[in-house]
């Protein structure tokens, strides 16, 4: 249907009062499905019928009034302008019908009214109809009390040699057949009918474009007629919509807006129709299977199917369900809750019954809040297991929170809460403090065993209960011959976990032999046996093929956050932090994607690790900041060390030491200083007041680093370099002899398979040594930087050996490295380095930099070696020093030279470009 087919019903209309005001009583029975306009047509008509000389009067029919005898007369005559002995006449017959319909035996009839009442009342309009012809309107007939349908179908058989028209609105609701007193008012002659279609696809671009002009219509017409089924309600809703969208951006939007207006009107069709349709929407809402509505609703499986026809034709179905999730929803909104809960809770029984997805059984349980039967139960754990492993944490921890609620056996309801533990660390673990206090009474029950009481100790150990903690062990370590297979491995592979992060309770755990049950739990204990191995021992080379095979096929599923940390860490402190970087962003990514927040940020305080043994400050900033916004300090537990340690680190050496102070000055755990994580700490804090000048301060929380490495057996550099930091302290409090015992001790450590320690390792030998020895130690220290990939300690380096060739008096060689210096420092954001680079050695290279020839982009001409030998000639290195270390003779690295200056353009080493990239790997 078109606009066009609307005006004709309009016109249609006019005939009919023209005839009724010359005297030709007619009846019109406009009909459609809702929302067609049946009530707008006849609030037109209304406003029209006085240019046509009559006198329009109005009732409306509603489902709430359908038992109350002559309540829709009652409207008409209370709108009708009657005299005052006309009116008292009027109210005394309805009175006395209404009493009189109401005491009948057959109440929910109530067509048994006196027909004297019945005449008396309808002589009262046609006694008013002589004086102003009649325009009688009753909209929505099919909601009116049926006393008054007796009435008003008297009034129009009387009516037919009167100047009245007596025009109704009715919805249809699949009837076969209209009742019989419809068939004898609409006979030829002295009714008509009108029937309301919805707009067709053209009917609605005509009808949007006088809201929305002709450009927009035509481009979107066809999307509002998909969403509406050409329902002139809906189309009306979708419009406003679209012009709210429009006033709120300033701009018109490209798309279909649907929003609350079209919800809305969804609801409003709804209400309007026969309770029936809301009904039965209400049911699809709440259960997709439209083949079990009948029994969801209990209803007739005839009266639901006509629903569903009506609600298709009514444009709020298609294809057995809504056209858009915001109808659903809004119909939903509107729903009691009790009644509401009741439907999902036999929504969960037909779902169950009917072989659906643990999933769809769940939701239904979760939205009933209820599950009561053992089967429920059982649902609500297993949607919660796949959620997990969809990444669906918030889902997992709803349906587990409810079988929790719900289950009845002491036993499943403790391992449920474990499961939950384990879901809800993923978000937040600091929401499993509250669980801790019954799973430790369960402990005590013997209800918590093996991998269950593990998760108990973990989540103590987290919070920092150490004590607590130490007692499960206790019982762990006693009960251990009687535990199942998969439990002994839990174990198994608790124990190199506890030995790397809570060391002091590892004893409570003897290694033995145990074979694991799955691939995964295998992956598991690989990696972490590597992390105990590589934080104990100087690592093999063979360590990251080892790990980075576990890497690449291990996924962040429900269990394996244990196996990528271990094997991220055992690649981060055995000196492969530059293997680490994309494996660690992969994951963080990964779990942005699951969203499971807490992991993200325990990766991302990893990455902040990673990024600091690169030397990249501002990465490490910036990744330890992410960690703490997505997951803050107070839900870190004693783990907080990490991502501060790496935050104070990385802003200490960019010289911001105001924010350092104000995130030092946040609380932590006391115990967190009997784990891994405060070895972190302590090495952060005293690097902050080493560099503040509060050298004892430094000196004293090196030393207790070292005494807990040494204590708990994980004295590895590649952890905390304690020593070497604690000569820096040492040295600049004039104690050299001291210093170089402790650098010379943590050289017999690391040897050169640890590059990134043994190089600094090497600056700090050249501090206590003679000043002509200090440039063959630093240069051989910017080497191994150099391959180790810290920018910041090789920056470090640079700087020291600027200042030793400027203290020799080779100011030539000092402005060389120092531009080199000058760029990795830049690179770093290292502020106190630059500060010293201009200030302490008393030159400025910008003159220098501003004069030497643009040759950063003729440096890729250079072949191999001459890359090799143009490096370590920028960096200072004589001739017959670049032979020693390439192993090539004097002449040739002179050839190499002449060929490098004319290529570059350059008249010396002194124009060789501070920023040539080298890989000196091969030459150390």
């Amino acid at each position: 249907m078109g606009l066009v087919e609307r005006d004709k019903a309009v016109a249609g209309l006019e005939g009919l009062l023209t005839e009724a005001v010359a005297g030709r009583g007619r009846v019109a029975m406009i009909t459609g499905t809702v929302g067609t306009g049946k009530s707008e047509l006849l609030h037109t008509l209304a406003d029209r019928a006085v240019d046509f000389g009559a006198l329009a009067v109005t009732a409306s029919g509603a489902h709430a009034e359908r038992n109350l005898p002559l309540a829709l007369l009652s409207q008409l005559f209370h709108d009708a302008p009657l005299q005052d002995r006309e009116r008292e006449r009027a109210m005394s017959l309805l009175h006395e019908g209404t009493v009189a319909a109401l005491a009948a035996d057959n109440r929910d009839d109530n067509e048994h009214i006196d027909v004297q009442i019945v005449h008396g009342l309808c002589t009262i309009l046609l006694e008013l109809a002589e004086r102003y012809p009649l325009a009688l309107l009753v909209d929505d007939v099919h909601q009116a009390d049926r006393a008054s349908v007796v009435c008003l179908a008297y009034l129009a058989r009387r009516a037919r040699f009167a100047p009245v028209l007596v025009a109704f609105t009715q919805t249809e609701f699949g009837r076969s057949a209209e009742p019989s007193w419809q068939a004898e008012l609409l006979r030829p002659g002295h009714g008509s009918r009108v029937k309301l279609t919805p707009l067709t696809g053209l009917g609605v671009q005509q009808f949007a474009a006088e809201t929305v002009g002709a450009e927009v219509a035509e481009r979107l017409a066809g999307q509002w007629y998909q969403l509406t089924g050409g329902n002139p309600l809906l189309v009306s809703g979708l419009l406003e919509d679209y012009q709210t969208a429009t006033e709120e951006t300033g701009a018109a939007p490209d798309e279909v807006v649907v929003g609350e207006r079209y919800a809305q009107a969804v609801v409003s069709c709804l209400r309007r129709g026969d309770p029936q349709l809301l009904e039965v929407a209400r049911g699809v809402a709440v259960l997709a299977d439209t083949e079990a509505l009948d029994r969801l609703l209990r209803t007739d499986a005839g009266v639901v199917a006509q629903a569903m026809r009506a609600l298709t034709t009514a444009g709020i179905f298609t294809l057995g369900g809504f056209r858009h999730p915001v109808a659903a929803a809004a119909v939903l909104a509107g729903f009691d809750q009790d009644e509401r809960a009741e439907l999902h809770r036999r929504a969960a029984v037909l779902a169950y019954d009917g072989g659906a997805s643990a999933r769809v059984v769940a939701e239904h349980l979760l939205c009933a809040k209820e599950a009561s039967e053992a089967w429920g139960v059982a649902a609500l754990e297993d949607a919660a297991r796949q959620a997990l492993r969809e990444g669906q944490v918030e889902s997992a921890v709803s349906y587990l929170k409810l079988a929790w609620r719900a289950c009845t056996d002491e036993r499943q309801k403790i391992k449920i809460m474990t499961t939950l533990v384990r879901a809800e660390w993923r978000v937040n673990p600091s929401s499993s403090s509250s669980y801790l206090p019954e799973l430790a009474g369960a402990l005590d029950k013997g209800f918590l065993q093996g991998s269950d009481a593990v998760i108990l100790a973990k989540a103590l150990l987290w919070h920092g209960q150490l004590a607590e903690a130490e007692v499960i062990l206790e019982h762990l370590a006693a009960t251990g011959v009687d535990l199942d297979p998969a439990a002994a491995g839990e174990l198994a592979m608790t124990r190199p976990w506890l030995r790397c992060s809570y060391a002091p309770l590892a004893q409570h755990f003897r290694p033995a032999p145990v074979t694991v049950s799955t691939v995964s739990a295998s992956r598991r204990l690989e990696a972490a046996n590597a992390l105990s191995t590589v934080l104990s021992a100087t690592p093999s080379e063979s360590v990251a093929g080892v790990v980075e095979r576990i890497l690449r096929s291990s996924r962040l599923d429900e269990m394996s956050l244990d196996t990528v940390e271990s094997a991220l860490l055992t690649l981060t402190y055995g000196g492969h932090a530059e293997q680490a970087a994309p494996w660690c962003d992969l994951f963080i990514e990964e779990a942005h994607t699951r969203r499971a927040p807490s992991r993200q940020a325990r990766l991302s305080a990893i990455r902040a690790e990673v990024a600091l043994r690169l030397g990249d400050l501002p990465g490490a900033a910036r990744h330890a900041r992410l960690a703490l916004e997505i997951m803050p300090p107070s839900s870190w537990g004693v783990a907080v060390g990490v991502p501060l340690a790496s935050l104070v680190t990385a802003c200490t050496a960019m010289g911001r030491f105001e924010e350092v102070a104000e995130w030092l000055d946040q609380p932590v755990p006391e115990t967190m200083f009997q784990t891994r994580y405060g070895l972190h700490y302590l090495h952060a804090r005293g690097r902050y007041s080493m560099a503040t000048g509060h050298l004892p301060l430094a000196l004293r929380d090196f030393q207790k680093c070292g005494e807990l490495m040494t204590t708990w057996e994980l004295d590895a550099p590649g952890l905390v370099a304690w020593r070497t930091d604690a000569a820096e302290a040492l040295l600049r409090m004039g104690r050299p002899d001291q210093a170089r015992r402790l650098i010379e001790d943590q050289l017999g450590r690391c040897g050169k398979d640890m590059p990134r320690v043994h190089g600094s390792a090497l600056r700090l030998l050249a501090a206590t040594s003679q000043l002509r020895h200090r440039p063959m130690l630093l240069r051989q220290a910017a080497d191994l930087l150099q391959s180790g990939a810290d920018r910041y300690e090789h920056s470090r380096v640079l700087v020291d050996l600027t200042e030793a060739y400027h203290a020799l008096g080779e100011s030539r060689r000092a402005g060389m490295i120092g531009r080199r210096a000058r760029a990795l420092a830049e690179e770093c954001d290292a502020q106190p380095l630059l500060r010293r680079l201009s200030r302490d050695i008393g030159w400025d290279d910008k003159e220098t930099a501003a004069a030497q020839p643009s040759v950063t982009g003729s440096a890729a001409m250079l072949s191999d070696a001459e890359r090799r030998v143009a490096a370590l000639a920028a960096i200072g290195y004589t001739n017959r020093e670049i032979s020693d270390k390439l192993y090539i003779t004097v002449s040739t690295v002179e050839q190499h030279l002449t060929r490098i200056y004319r290529k570059l353009g350059v008249v010396g080493r002194t124009d060789l470009p501070a920023h040539l990239e080298l890989d000196l790997s091969a030459t150390v």
